[in-house]
C-alpha cells in the first residue's frame, strides 16, 4: 500500500483537474445532464461534496458518523442520491465553495492522522491510505462523468494506479455483493499504464487472466463504460464473469452503463 501522504498529493492534484473543467461553466452546464441517469453535472460535484463531508466525518467523530452509518442503513437504495440532490440544488457558486473548503479540510485532517490508523466507514473500517484512495477513485470516476458530459478528453494519468489497485483488491466483493461464489484461485492481472508501462497483480502462472488497457479496467471497475467499449480480454469462466460485474465502490451492485461508448 503506497504512503499516504503520496496518495494524499494525487487526491489532490485528481481534484484541481477536475476543478478546472467546471469552475467557469455556467448555470446551464451546471444543470446539463451527464450519463448516470438523473444526475447532472451538480450531481456530481455535490455527490463528492458530500462523500468528502462524510468522510471527514468519519475522520473526527465516530459517534457522528455511527449516525450517518444508521441512516444510510434505513434508506439503502436512496440514501447516496438524497445527499446528493440536497447539494445540487445550491447555486453553483455555493456548491463549488462548499467542495473546495471540504476537500481542503479532508486533506488537512488526513495528513494529520497516523498512517496505520483505522477510520470507521459504511463498511469495512478503512485505513488512511485507503480512505484517500477511495477518495481519489470517486474524484476520478465522478469527473469522468462530468468530462463526458462536457464533451471534454482527459489525458490519463499514473493517477489512475491507485484506481486500478482498488479494481483489484474489490475483485470478490464485486461476486458477494451479487450473491455469486467467490472465485478461490487468484487472477493474473497485466494492465498497460499510460506510458506504456505494464502493471501487473496476482501469480503469473494463473490460469485465470485480464489484460488490456489500465485506462479502460479503471473504466471498467468504476463502471464508467460497458465491457463491450473497452480493450479488455479475460481467460477463464471466472475472469470472463468478472469482467461483467466488477465494482470498486460500496454499496448495492451497480448497474452499470449499457454498450455504445463515445471514443
Amino acid at each position: 500500500m503506497p504512503d499516504p501522504v503520496y496518495v494524499l498529493d494525487d487526491l489532490r492534484d485528481e481534484s484541481a483537474g477536475l476543478d478546472v473543467l467546471v469552475e467557469e461553466l455556467g448555470p446551464d452546464e451546471w444543470a446539463g445532464a451527464t450519463p448516470a441517469p438523473g444526475w447532472s453535472v451538480a450531481h456530481q460535484i455535490a455527490h463528492l461534496a458530500w462523500t468528502d463531508r462524510a468522510a471527514l466525518l468519519a475522520a473526527t467523530d465516530a459517534e457522528g458518523f455511527a449516525r450517518e452509518v444508521g441512516k444510510a442503513a434505513a434508506a439503502p437504495e436512496t440514501f447516496v442520491d438524497d445527499g446528493a440532490e440536497e447539494l445540487a440544488a445550491l447555486p453553483p457558486g455555493e456548491l463549488l465553495a462548499r467542495w473546495r473548503d471540504g476537500r481542503e479540510e479532508l486533506q488537512r485532517v488526513l495528513r494529520a492522522r497516523p498512517a496505520g490508523e483505522r477510520l470507521p466507514w459504511y463498511g469495512p473500517p478503512m485505513s488512511v491510505t485507503s480512505m484517500a484512495t477511495a477518495r481519489l477513485m470517486e474524484t476520478w470516476a465522478h469527473g469522468q462523468d462530468v468530462a463526458d458530459a462536457l464533451g471534454v478528453h482527459r489525458e490519463p494519468t499514473a493517477r489512475l494506479r491507485h484506481i486500478a489497485h482498488i479494481g483489484v483488491r474489490t475483485r470478490d466483493f464485486a461476486f458477494g455483493v451479487r450473491g455469486l461464489p467467490v472465485p478461490a484461485e487468484e487472477f493474473r492481472i497485466e494492465l498497460v499504464g499510460p506510458g506504456g508501462e505494464l502493471w501487473a497483480y496476482g501469480p503469473e502462472e494463473a490460469p485465470q487472466r485480464v489484460t488490456g488497457s489500465a485506462l479502460d479496467f479503471c473504466l471498467l471497475v468504476t463502471q464508467r463504460a460497458h465491457r463491450d467499449d473497452l480493450d479488455l480480454r479475460a481467460e477463464g469462466a471466472d475472469a470472463d464473469r468478472w469482467l461483467d460485474i466488477a465494482q470498486c465502490f460500496a454499496g448495492l451492485p451497480g448497474k452499470g452503463r449499457a454498450p455504445g461508448r463515445a471514443s
